[in-house]
């Protein structure tokens, strides 16, 4: 099948991938009368003597605004809100499919941070939570933080957090069937954008030692003036070894390998002087930094991709939708490292010791097994990191 042609007919039968639906009865006076006014006064000055309320009394608990400024969409880049907005009705298709979340795409005309940021505060009472999506670096990480800083409820960067949370799931399933332990690894990571950079500092949480980041230019070192705030960040604290040169030198004697950045980029050479059991993840999509035959060819061990047409796909589809569930149960006022830890962890506990293999370490984005895990292990997090209001 062709998919995007096909998609461009069903987009145009669709209109639209999502709608609203009424929850309440208003086919009466009665009924008017309490949906609407004069019945609906009492609710509206219940919250104004305690805004807490409107978590209780509208349905607030269980929605998230899907934000973009259509810089980032996919892979096609600054293509507009407009452009974008296939993109978030599908992501709002789901978080209501697999996590049974009220989200609404919005759309937004400018590329100003400040403008993103005081807007998202202006709006974010009528929401339960935040999702950024598909706004470029390193615009984002100031958008991200700020806005964290801000707001008491959950704000989440899925480019960055949603791809890092996955990318550490499918690590730790990977670690079990190669034999090494994360303290030992060394890892490179190709492309410093958002998802890279996000993987990066994930990884160095959960306790890996040795990451190297390496972006188009070359392999990212402390102490180089060239490089951007977001470059210069994460420069503290990778590249230990204060390698220089190309992805190819990164790429010798690696155990890990993961690509977040541009197609055929990596030969079956590179592949073939990484260390022994090497594990290649290539998320470029839709043609990967170098395709799942000839890493596999090259010696790789285990090869996940981007693609749902080969195993292992390293999709964050697995984080979103369970990740706001459980932070909407418990009503958390933020989304912290525990909390990211906790979903790759539940994650990854979905493909059980028995199923585990070289083909199948994530469980598949439809698993609805894996959905619930998430929320659980999130909800978890957030109470024992004190963050959960209830």
């Amino acid at each position: 099948m062709n998919y995007r042609e096909q998609s461009l007919i069903k987009h145009a039968e669709w209109k639209g991938k999502i709608e609203t639906v009424c929850r309440v009865p208003v086919d009466s006076r009665e009924a008017l009368s309490l949906a609407y006014t004069p019945g609906v006064a009492e609710p509206c000055m219940a919250i104004h003597s305690d805004t807490e309320k409107s978590f209780e009394l509208t349905r607030r608990w269980n929605t998230v605004a899907v934000i973009t400024d259509g810089t980032a969409i996919l892979g096609l880049g600054d293509i507009g809100p407009e452009a974008g907005m296939p993109v978030m009705e599908g992501k709002c298709a789901l978080f209501k499919a697999y996590g049974g979340v009220d989200a609404f795409p919005v759309c937004l005309k400018t590329k100003d941070p400040e403008e993103i940021i005081k807007t998202i505060n202006i709006i974010s009472g009528s929401f339960g939570g935040i999702n950024l999506e598909d706004i470029s670096a390193p615009r984002c990480f100031e958008i991200e933080t700020r806005l964290k800083e801000q707001l008491d409820i959950p704000v989440f960067h899925d480019d960055q957090h949603g791809t890092a949370i996955v990318v550490l799931a499918a690590l730790i399933n990977s670690l079990k069937l190669v034999g090494k332990k994360k303290e030992g690894l060394k890892v490179v990571i190709n492309g410093a954008g958002a998802a890279g950079i996000s993987i990066g500092k994930m990884l160095l949480s959960y306790g890996v030692k040795d990451v190297t980041m390496v972006d188009r230019f070359g392999i990212i070192c402390e102490g180089d003036e060239t490089l951007n705030s977001a470059h210069k960040e994460i420069a503290k604290v990778t590249n230990r070894a204060r390698l220089k040169g190309k992805l190819a030198d990164a790429m010798k004697g690696a155990d890990v390998f993961i690509g977040v950045s541009a197609p055929n980029c990596v030969t079956k050479e590179m592949v073939s002087s990484m260390a022994e059991k090497s594990v290649v993840y290539t998320c470029a999509n839709p043609v990967p930094e170098i395709q799942r035959k000839d890493a596999l060819e090259a010696g790789a061990y285990i090869v996940g991709t981007g693609s749902s047409e080969h195993p292992n796909q390293i999709n964050n589809v697995l984080v979103f939708p369970g990740l706001f569930r459980g932070a909407l149960d418990v009503r958390a006022t933020t989304v912290n490292r525990e909390m990211m830890i906790a979903a790759a962890e539940g994650i990854a506990a979905c493909v059980s010791d028995k199923d585990l293999s070289r083909e199948y370490i994530l469980p598949y984005a439809y698993d609805k097994r894996a959905h619930d895990c998430v929320a659980e292990t999130v909800a978890l997090a957030a109470r024992r990191t004190g963050v959960a209001k209830k």
